[in-house]
């Protein structure tokens, strides 16, 4: 049993003897900085937790569907049978007080808290069977009872023995797995954990995992800065490796041209003794020091290297010359000459790339722009627009609602078109699939062969007795003497004495403002005697009507006669009379 084991590895340390490794987990998953182990071997609860404690973590809390579906999926993996294993819930000794005991039900974590968005009770009401009353009581989970949801929770007395138990243990900093490509094809790469797994298959490796590539003969360890929370692989052994595997190690470069890997350092930075990170040459020690390398290297001091020049310790006496960032090593192996970036395959740049004297700029489209190192196209600013016809873009954010020919915004609604003409005559506006349906704009008539005749307002004497001038579509009167409107331009200047009047300037109708009602007569209590009418008044009165009439009949002939050979459509005319 574990205890039996427990008891011994406790003993052999007590006599100062080396104490057998940890137990090898069975299973096990990291996310991010948190991993899960999942161990085998009859124990109970406090063996569990002690060796949870000697790893360095706790018996797994199940604080939420995340950690549950840990729990299945190694579950899942393990090919050994596991019906019942400890997690880090726990009842001490002692009857609950009457009232609700919440989620977990009186127990508390092993971490001294009962917070949980997450429980599975395999009976809800029973402490299970065999269960001591007010005893302690500690919490296993059930593969037998997980069915087809997760693994259920099951309440037992601490000191029964289960199969297994599950450990949680934090770690500051993690590592990505390795990506490592060989003729083509990933490469496996061993890993071991500080808690004891083992295996290829990890989403992140904690601080103090080992690297095995053996196909480069590599073994590397995840390490972390103080304070960091991403690692990076290293090794103790200076220098660069492999450049194709995490850059070598390089902090800046890693460069294969002169046959081994090399690390190189930018911006006139300074390799350090680990050969691969790089220090800022700011103080006169540090100056000192390249100086005193510099000497200790004839062969380089003689160099006729154009960027760098790497000595080679195997061999006094010989160098290599090495380039920056952005140029390769010439054909003479001392000068350097520029990279055509933008000539690489794949290409750099996702739309238009300029070279640059060791580097490249990249550039959009026209169309495009560059937000966060990617061109993305311009939003159209008639995107959206309610044009009834055409949206005309006038800049980035600005644009304008066009009409066809004939056609013009209408003021009040600029997002809609009206038939419109400033001649005297137009092509009507005819539907293609029905030809007889034509429109005209309005204050014009539809006339032979399909065109819009402007209508003669002056000449159906809109005006009256004042000056009239006729324009395409409209007209206006220029009011004189006798009329309240008088030097004015209106479209009526003849208005009832009890209506307000509206001048019309260029078209455009205006309130005047003025209220031309004429003053209300004082009744009268005897009736005015009846004159008789002059004979000047009625002969104008009756030439007037017969004029009226006259004029009504020419203008029913001439409908009658655009009407004769086939249905025409509906005419519009506009409004003689001031509104």
């Amino acid at each position: 049993m574990l205890w039996v084991l427990l008891l011994g590895v406790l003993a052999l340390a007590s006599l100062g003897l080396p104490a057998p490794a940890h137990p090898r987990p069975s299973g096990s998953q990291c996310v991010e900085r948190e991993c899960f182990a999942l161990f085998h071997g009859p124990a109970i609860f406090a063996e569990a937790s002690l060796v949870c404690e000697r790893l360095g973590g706790h018996l797994m809390t199940v604080r939420s569907t995340v950690a549950a579906e840990v729990i299945s999926l190694l579950l899942s993996g393990d090919s050994g049978t596991s019906p019942s294993l400890w997690i880090g819930l726990q009842r001490p000794q002692g009857c609950g007080g009457p009232g609700p005991l919440g989620t977990l039900r009186g127990f508390q974590w092993v971490t001294g808290d009962n917070h949980t968005s997450y429980s599975r009770w395999a009976r809800p009401d029973s402490d299970g069977e065999g269960a001591p009353p007010c005893g302690p009581l500690c919490v296993a989970v059930s593969a037998a009872a997980m069915g087809t949801g997760d693994p259920a929770w099951e309440a037992q007395p601490c000191d029964t023995e289960v199969a297994g138990f599950l450990c949680e243990l934090h770690f500051e900093a993690s590592c990505r797995p390795l990506v490592v490509e060989a003729r083509g094809s990933l490469v496996s790469v061993t890993y071991s954990t500080p808690f004891g797994a083992q295996g290829a298959d990890f989403q992140a490796l904690p601080v103090g995992s080992l690297a095995e590539v053996a196909v480069l003969g590599l073994q590397l360890e995840c390490a972390a800065q103080p304070e960091d929370v991403e690692g990076r692989w290293r090794r103790e052994a200076p220098g660069a490796w492999d450049c194709t595997l995490e850059n070598g190690g390089c902090e800046d470069r890693c460069d294969e041209s002169a046959g081994a890997p090399t690390c190189v350092c930018l911006h006139h930075a300074v390799l350090q003794a680990d050969g691969r990170s790089c220090a800022a040459a700011a103080t006169a020690t540090s100056t000192a020091a390249a100086a005193a390398a510099t000497a200790a290297a004839p062969s380089c001091s003689n160099s006729s290297c154009e960027h760098f020049c790497v000595s080679d310790p195997a061999a006094p006496g010989s160098y290599s010359c090495m380039c920056a960032t952005g140029y390769k090593l010439a054909a003479d192996q001392h000068s350097c000459e520029d990279v055509d970036d933008c000539a690489q395959v794949p290409h750099v740049c996702q739309q238009l790339c300029v070279n640059t004297d060791g580097g490249f700029q990249c550039m959009c489209d026209a169309g495009f722009e560059m937000v966060d190192g990617e061109c993305v196209e311009l939003l159209d600013p008639c995107y959206g627009s309610d044009c009834a016809y055409q949206c005309q873009p006038l800049g980035p954010d600005k644009y304008e609602c066009i009409c066809a020919e004939g056609f013009r915004p209408i003021p009040e609604d600029p997002s809609n078109c009206q038939l419109y003409c400033n001649e005297t005559q137009c092509p009507a506006d005819c539907d293609p699939h029905s030809p007889n349906y034509c429109n005209c704009p309005e204050g014009f008539i539809l006339d032979e062969g399909n065109v819009c005749v402007d209508i003669d307002e002056c000449e159906q004497g809109n005006c009256g007795q004042h000056e009239c001038h006729n324009l395409p579509g409209s007209y206006k009167c220029i009011c004189g003497p006798g009329s309240p409107l008088e030097g004015q331009e209106s479209l009526d200047c003849d208005i009832p004495p009890t209506r307000k009047t509206k001048v019309v300037t260029f078209g455009v109708e205006e309130g005047s403002g003025e209220d031309l009602d004429s003053p209300t007569p004082e009744p009268s209590l005897s009736t005015p005697a009846a004159g008789p009418v002059h004979s000047v008044v009625i002969i104008g009165t009756s030439i007037g009507t017969l004029s009226l009439v006259v004029a009504l009949l020419a203008l029913l002939c001439h409908l009658r006669k655009k009407r004769g050979s086939a249905p025409r459509g509906d005419l519009e005319y506009k409004c003689a009379a001031p509104t």
